[in-house]
């Protein structure tokens, strides 16, 4: 293949993909404070899909859907809470990607505490109970002897 082939060819691929990365990217906004209040409602939602990210950073479809579903209620007139409260509604307090302290809520901030503390209790048994297993393995000296006479050593250690 000669050279410019070869460079219309980078050219026609580079192309290919700065055109599919633009496709993933969000429409350019046409009122950039609407923009910001979507941007701002979205960083406080939980994608439901990846459940460890906004919908604002994530690109589930799911997550697209709702941050244009709050675009609307926004550009209709409703306020960022009201389109909180609404979403809260739709899909419960785990939707805030920071849920409020209530009772229904109570396992989502104390449940990894809970979590570690148990851990830890469950460890710490566990190295207890090996080295109680460890000091009543400990032979007496007369088991010990009785080993070495049935193996056949020495009490010297060998020289290697």
């Amino acid at each position: 293949m000669t050279h410019p082939v070869r460079a219309l060819l980078a050219l026609v691929a580079l192309l290919v993909c700065v055109r599919a990365l633009a496709a993933d990217m969000a429409p350019p906004a046409s009122d950039p404070e609407l923009e910001a209040r979507v941007q701002r409602v979205a960083e406080e939602l939980r994608c439901l899909v990846c459940q460890n990210q906004t919908i604002a950073d994530s690109n589930a479809e799911l997550a697209q859907d709702l941050r244009g579903q709050v675009r609307t209620m926004l550009a209709r007139g409703a306020s960022e809470q009201e389109v909180r409260e609404f979403m809260v509604a739709r899909y419960g307090d785990f939707v805030l990607y920071r849920p409020p302290m209530k009772a229904t809520t109570l396992v989502l901030w104390v449940g990894p505490f809970v979590l570690l503390l148990g851990g830890a209790w469950i460890l710490r048994r566990v190295v207890v109970a090996r080295r109680r297993s460890a000091q009543a393995q400990d032979l007496s000296a007369e088991d010990a002897a009785r080993v070495r006479e049935l193996v056949g050593t020495r009490t010297e250690p060998h020289a290697r």
